[in-house]
């Protein structure tokens, strides 16, 4: 019996793998999609979904079956809880790579915007927040689901400066209504794309913080920025 829920075991782990891997394929390609104005490439993310939801049912099914004729204690059982939760972020940060390629489908039929260095910024500091919070899972690394936590400021910040320069923007913007329209249009789907980045900074430091309650049984959600191990 220990042998099979062992193997059972690890065959969730290499689930939650996949579903790892195929969202930050598809946080990856939205982010290309979105700086090239690549609707092909968008659609692929957006057609891509159903594999990652049904990922999460697997996951799901493991966990409920772990559960129930396992009985498992101590860091098992707070290995199969938490990662049902790590799925569950995993789902929804796919979500948001959704979300991103939709915005750019629109965005993609008309001119660009100006450059917006904020947007740059943002997508590589929630793309590097991405890839560590799954390394951190991978490695049962605590220390590093800290430096995620840290790294959320930075990406509040982007963010504020992605809103700031687009509402500069529209406030300046020429007074021809339907040109107005438009370029309200296209800032206010960009802010979304950024709101959407922020988030999946926000589900990468939960991640973090569901490790952190696998390898030590400690909630580090409602502690201190530079609280210490």
């Amino acid at each position: 019996m220990e042998r099979h829920f062992f193997k059972e075991l690890e065959n969730l782990k290499m689930t939650i793998l996949n579903m790892a891997a195929l969202t930050q394929r598809a946080l990856e390609s939205a982010t290309t999609a979105y700086l090239e104005r690549d609707e092909q490439l968008g659609q692929t993310v957006i057609d891509g979904d159903k594999k990652i939801n049904a990922l999460e049912l697997e996951v799901d099914q493991y966990t409920l079956k772990l559960l129930a004729l396992e009985q498992p204690m101590a860091k098992d059982l707070r290995m199969i809880l938490g990662t049902a939760k790590i799925s569950n972020e995993l789902e929804r940060i796919a979500d948001q790579a959704v979300n991103i390629s939709e915005r750019t489908q629109f965005l993609s039929k008309y001119p660009p915007l100006n450059s917006i260095p904020a947007m740059e910024q943002l997508i590589d500091v929630s793309l590097s927040m991405y890839k560590k919070a799954v390394s951190c899972f991978v490695n049962e690394d605590v220390k590093a689901a800290y430096e995620v936590r840290k790294m959320d400021d930075r990406a509040d910040q982007y963010t504020l400066e992605v809103l700031q320069t687009l509402v500069e923007y529209m406030v300046k913007n020429t007074p021809a209504t339907e040109r107005r329209r438009l370029n309200t249009r296209r800032s206010i789907q960009t802010i979304i794309i950024s709101r959407c980045l922020e988030r999946v900074c926000d589900l990468s430091t939960n991640i973090g913080e569901h490790v952190a309650f696998i390898t030590q049984g400690i909630n580090i959600k409602h502690q201190g920025i530079d609280a210490e191990l």
